[in-house]
């Protein structure tokens, strides 16, 4: 918009309208093109108006319902009426201010009837009132306006770490139930297998000592009908001394038996005592005969005692192994 001389002649640009004056009375509008004007007549060129959208830019800080101060970026889309140029031209002096203001008298009397959340949600509802709003009076001069846009709500610094810490704190507990609900699975899980493990493993002990009793009631049968005078005691006796020195055997074949599992109790430690006595004791009878030999075979007695625990099928086999070495000179 801007004042020109009074000329014979002037061009209008397009999407623009111009005002002609005469004797300083507006007369009438004129369109984009070139024209002549009479300036005998006082005729001339007052002023050119720009029909093309315009966009305004506005920053409002307000509180909303719950005093949280946020600060919002309006953004205003408006042109002049082409048919009411003449009111744009005479009835505003500075529009962009007088937009300016009514968009804070709106958004201000809005906002704060709103919470923070309420804001962010309905942030269009408050652009359509602040559009009704300027309508109705930037109509009136020759104004229209085509958009309102909130282009973005920013809430004071300290308000959004606590919005961000909040969403992280909610979705750590998210996160925290499915790792629960996670963990519960898995260890259901392994419970179930556990348990499975054990039956199966329980079926399979079952099945041996099963497969135990059958085998020595089938060789205690056939014994006693094969040899004629033994009863099942006898028979079981017999196969009970048999296992036990397969296994004493075994252990002394074995060169990486490192360990001997003894009685620990005070009664077994008496009765290790007891039998160790009865070994020196038997060994002190056979010495007379060796004194009445030369001294060089003075004997020397070398006592080894251990107690080995033996698992035989059912049955815990306790022995006390006591060894009397003589070793003589040579």
């Amino acid at each position: 918009m801007g004042n020109t001389s009074c000329l014979l002649c002037g061009c209008v640009d397009q999407a623009s309208v111009g005002v002609v004056e005469k004797w300083g009375r507006f007369q009438r509008l004129a369109e984009p093109g070139f024209h002549f004007f009479n300036p005998l007549a006082g005729e001339c060129l007052a002023g050119i108006l720009s029909t093309r959208i315009n966009s305004l830019d506005v920053k409002i800080e307000t509180k909303t319902k719950d005093n949280v101060f946020v600060q919002m970026h309006c953004s205003i889309q408006y042109r002049v009426i082409r048919g009411n140029a003449d009111d744009a031209f005479y009835e505003l002096q500075n529009p962009e201010e007088q937009i300016q203001s009514y968009v804070f008298d709106v958004v201000r009397a809005h906002v704060p009837r709103m919470t923070l959340d309420e804001l962010f949600e309905q942030k269009g509802d408050v652009a359509n009132a602040v559009l009704e709003e300027l309508e109705k009076v930037m109509g009136a001069y020759g104004y229209n306006i085509e958009h309102i846009l909130m282009v973005d709500i920013i809430p004071d610094p300290s308000v959004r770490r606590a919005m961000n810490e909040i969403n992280a704190a909610q979705r750590m507990q998210l996160a925290s139930v499915y790792k629960g609900e996670a963990d519960k699975i898995l260890q259901v899980k392994k419970a179930e297998a556990d348990a499975e493990a054990k039956y199966l493993g329980g079926v399979g002990v079952a099945r041996q000592r099963q497969a135990i009793t059958d085998g020595l009631r089938e060789n205690i049968l056939n014994f006693s009908h094969k040899v004629e005078g033994t009863s099942a005691k006898e028979v079981m006796d017999l196969i009970m001394i048999t296992q036990y020195f397969d296994t004493i055997k075994d252990l002394g074949n074995s060169s990486k038996n490192t360990t001997v599992f003894i009685p620990h109790g005070p009664g077994h430690v008496r009765d290790i005592g007891e039998q160790i006595r009865n070994g020196l004791m038997e060994a002190s009878t056979a010495q007379p005969t060796l004194l009445n030999k030369p001294k060089w075979l003075d004997p020397r007695l070398d006592v080894n005692c251990h107690n080995s625990r033996l698992f035989l099928g059912e049955e815990i086999f306790q022995t006390l192994v006591v060894r009397v070495n003589v070793t003589l000179p040579p």
